[in-house]
């Protein structure tokens, strides 16, 4: 199609998009595919004023897991901290979109050696896999197991006043051999194992089972050092045999060990990094809550979970297990006089 002689276009000219010049970038002048672009990209404009910024297409994401509790110490009614709690939350973390970073709000004074070191690993796999940073901020406490989630960030931002550290294990239990005995009361045991009995409290204590106890334990200690000299590398400071004794500390005092990079809040921190207008999701972990437990969802009766008859429920501790389970995390808490 060409110009009129005196300068002016044609009707077909003024129609196509852009004008005699070609199309504009971007669109498809010759298929619907394009056309529905533009109207998306113009209403988009439109309605980024009006838009949660979450929705935005620029919006900076940091999506925050929080991780606060006993580790491994699930009941009913008192759900611990555990992979298989964790891991739908860390999934979705680290595939929401436009995601910049994952962030770990964490609370925690321990627990299970095992769980941490699981629930460790999978955030460090998936860190790698999405090639994400991750920042870790304590806030009352990151301790033992606690601390040791904490090193899988790549950053670990901390309260002054935040209880950090105590890297070692512990165990405790009770001798009850000598009450027992003073209520004429004989235990009896069958066992099928030499060891099997092994640290039973209404037995009197065996230095053998002591002996074995403590080269388990010696063994975790030996694997929960490694981990924090590999993620914390050079920025240790101050003597190993202090670093590693189960001592733990402000988080303060903790900076100056080089156990966290920097003092403040995970909110101030991520507005600090990523600007202020930072979109920071709280992914929240699935919890198994008291309905779905005792109130007939596997079968069983109430009276039997909470009283510990066990019926078909398969929760034969019941209401006592949760107690015993609540003082024994309460206990764990005030360890750090918390």
């Amino acid at each position: 199609m060409q110009r009129m002689q005196d300068g002016t276009m044609t009707a077909m000219e003024t129609a196509r998009p852009g004008g005699a010049e070609g199309p504009v970038s971007g669109a498809q002048p010759d298929g619907s595919g394009g056309s529905a672009r533009l109207l998306l990209d113009r209403a988009r404009r439109l309605l980024r004023p009006v838009l949660p910024r979450r929705w935005r297409d620029d919006a900076v994401v940091v999506p925050v897991v929080r991780i606060s509790g006993v580790i491994g110490m699930a009941t009913p009614l008192r759900p611990g901290v555990t992979l298989a709690g964790l891991a739908r939350a860390l999934d979705r973390a680290f595939a929401a979109r436009g995601a910049k970073a994952v962030a770990l709000a964490i609370n925690s004074p321990g627990g299970s050696a095992a769980q941490s070191h699981l629930i460790f690993r999978r955030i460090r796999q998936l860190a790698e896999e999405k090639e994400l940073p991750v920042i870790a901020a304590v806030e009352d406490i990151g301790a033992s197991g606690g601390y040791m989630i904490a090193c899988a960030a790549d950053e670990i931002v901390a309260d002054p006043a935040s209880i950090v550290g105590s890297i070692g294990v512990i165990g405790a239990t009770f001798g009850l051999d000598r009450a027992i005995e003073r209520l004429g009361i004989e235990r009896r045991i069958y066992t099928a194992g030499e060891h099997k009995s092994s640290l039973d409290p209404f037995l009197p204590e065996n230095p053998e089972d002591v002996a074995r106890i403590k080269a388990i334990q010696e063994q975790i200690h030996a694997l929960f050092i490694d981990l924090v000299r590999t993620r914390r590398g050079a920025r240790l400071s101050g003597p190993e045999n202090t670093l590693f004794s189960g001592e733990y500390w402000v988080g303060t005092t903790a900076l100056g060990h080089g156990l966290v990079d920097r003092l403040g809040d995970l909110r101030g921190y991520l507005r600090e990094r990523f600007g202020k207008d930072v979109v920071m999701p709280l992914v929240a972990p699935e919890r198994s809550f008291l309905a779905r437990r005792l109130i007939g969802a596997t079968g069983g009766s109430f009276g039997d979970d909470l009283f510990g008859g066990g019926g078909r429920s398969g929760f034969p501790e019941g209401l006592a297990g949760d107690i015993v389970s609540a003082l024994e995390a309460r206990a764990l808490w005030s360890r750090y006089g918390l």
